[in-house]
């Protein structure tokens, strides 16, 4: 795949104050990028440069091999952009709405409606396309705002916080129609968020934004890896009875340094209806690397029979509290490590 976003050293300040700092990223076509960190982390600064609607202080910035700076209005031309509160004409339709976007990106009427229409029932709107967008609920702007951003065919759509104001049902049905016309349509979509679940959902790779830096990209498994690195790696094991014998087999696999027997009293609730002889036993182990299919073959080998044996893994939630919650040197560290 090409790459279709190519930023380099790029730097914005404002007054004393760096919104922006030393930002080097590259995006593929076709891929979903989130872009995650807190509120007044650089986000919206480096979309607005991306669109060429703001100057970087240094540094390069290429969209679809054009300058935004010096190239703002191609820029524009093949570049969707969809700001976390959109404006619309209230007192005229979704389709009039479309049909005036359409206009302005000087596409003929009788095109235009044809593909209004079908924007509109892609988004799920045909039902409100006659219906002013002044009584639109939050997620319903959002949509038409999305088909709004794809009237003039664009290759890139550039998303701010999509989801913000959003109901639970409404955010889901919203990003399983961002994949879906991203891999339907081979559009790159660059996602800005600060809502951790939403953006594991949906996106391909992930950058950790934080006072205008870069600290990480990756995929999540990736970035977990990385981040996680020097923690022990937890392994969950149940099983129908935990023999002495096997504890000891496995006590003596490589890696292993401590094995716990949960007991009961630690959430009796759980367990309140079931007999104790009916209960399947629990074993936590810490390890150094991951040994699952050792341990694995040492409960099977015992004659034991194994229920479950999980790795744990971590998910956005833990990697946001580690950089951002008090975890911020950690990893600023991490990330030299990763990019020297």
């Amino acid at each position: 795949m090409d790459t279709v976003i190519d930023i380099h050293e790029l730097t914005k300040s404002y007054n004393e104050t760096k919104a922006v700092d030393r930002l080097s990223l590259q995006i593929k076509r076709g891929e979903i990028f989130g872009l995650l960190g807190p509120n007044g982390a650089g986000k919206s600064t480096t979309i607005l440069m991306l669109l060429g609607l703001s100057e970087p202080d240094s540094g390069t910035i290429n969209v679809l091999g054009l300058n935004p700076t010096r190239e703002p209005i191609p820029v524009k031309r093949r570049v969707g952009y969809l700001p976390d509160d959109v404006g619309f004409y209230e007192d005229r339709t979704g389709l009039e709405n479309l049909m005036l976007t359409a206009r302005l990106n000087r596409i003929p009427d009788s095109q235009a409606r044809e593909r209004a229409l079908e924007l509109l029932e892609q988004v799920g709107l045909t039902q409100a396309a006659h219906k002013k967008t002044g009584a639109y609920s939050r997620g319903m702007r959002q949509r038409l705002g999305l088909a709004d951003v794809l009237m003039k065919s664009p290759e890139i759509i550039i998303l701010d916080e999509p989801t913000l104001g959003i109901d639970p049902t409404g955010m889901e049905e919203l990003l399983r129609l961002i994949r879906k016309l991203s891999r339907e349509q081979g559009l790159t979509v660059l996602l800005s968020s600060h809502q951790l679940h939403q953006v594991q959902q949906i996106c391909d790779r992930v950058g950790l934004f934080v006072r205008g830096r870069l600290l990480a990209e990756g995929d999540v498994v990736g970035l977990s890896r990385t981040l996680f690195a020097d923690d022990p790696i937890m392994i969950t094991v149940e099983l129908d009875e935990l023999r002495p014998e096997l504890r000891d087999e496995i006590s003596t696999i490589e890696g292993v340094h401590q094995i716990e027997v949960p007991t009961l009293e630690s959430d009796p609730a759980e367990h309140a209806d079931t007999p104790i002889r009916d209960l399947p036993a629990k074993i936590l182990i810490r390890a150094d690397r991951d040994c699952s299919p050792e341990i694995a073959r040492a409960v099977v080998n015992a004659g034991a029979q194994l229920f479950s044996l999980n790795r744990q893994q971590y998910g956005l939630d833990e990697i946001y509290h580690r950089y951002f919650a008090g975890g911020d040197e950690h990893g600023r560290a991490k990330s030299v490590e990763r990019t020297g």
